[in-house]
């Protein structure tokens, strides 16, 4: 998560609470029982995505060995698992280097020098209104100063849609519809429920 400190701790609560922790029976489903058979061969690998496409990418060497499978559908499956590489490293690239840290820095920085230099800004226009426009500066200030926040705090959480939250991008309705139409197309029909959304949220 690209937030630090307090808003890496709000952002975590609110992962937990509206965004991917309201799925966990989603995401513990009894089907993936049926897709990772091996877990041990995988799940200390420090890449587990990376690692699963490699046991995919030798079983299917091994169907071909055996005779099994075709040497052009072989080669024809590889090259679908090469895409998925390919776009696994295309996504995980967007997620670890969301943008240049020095553009998000600056950003916060310029946004705090403009709100602290707001009051000097307007003060003199505020005045005319007489004594009690003086005092209308502290709530215009203050709206001005916190929509300049949110939209910097929008931008730290935008940069980044596979956090789990409830903003983010489905990952998980968009991973079951395509697990749904796998299954239906291998003739399966004991098929997972479909995603749907929770207290509005979709995910």
């Amino acid at each position: 998560m690209s937030l630090t400190h307090h808003f890496a701790r709000i952002a975590t609560r609110r992962r937990d609470q509206f965004g991917v922790g309201q799925f966990q029976d989603y995401l513990n489903d009894k089907h993936q029982k049926n897709y990772f058979a091996n877990e041990k061969e995988w799940d200390k690998a420090a890449n587990k995505a990376t690692q699963i496409i490699n046991l995919q990418s030798q079983d299917l060497a091994l169907l071909e060995e055996q005779e099994i499978l075709h040497m052009r559908r072989q080669l024809d499956m590889q090259n679908i698992l090469n895409d998925f590489y390919d776009h696994q490293g295309r996504a995980e690239r967007i997620k670890k280097f969301p943008l240049p840290r020095q553009y998000a820095n600056l950003s916060f920085i310029f946004n705090g020098i403009f709100i602290f230099l707001l009051p000097l800004g307007i003060v003199a226009e505020f005045a005319k209104l007489g004594e009690a426009g003086v005092w209308l500066m502290i709530p215009f200030g203050t709206v001005v100063s916190w929509i300049y926040v949110v939209m910097e705090l929008i931008g730290d959480y935008s940069e980044n849609p596979f956090e789990g939250l409830g903003t983010d991008i489905p990952m998980l309705s968009i991973c079951r519809t395509i697990e749904i139409d796998l299954l239906q197309i291998l003739g399966e029909t004991d098929l997972p429920k479909p995603i749907e959304p929770v207290n509005d949220v979709l995910m």
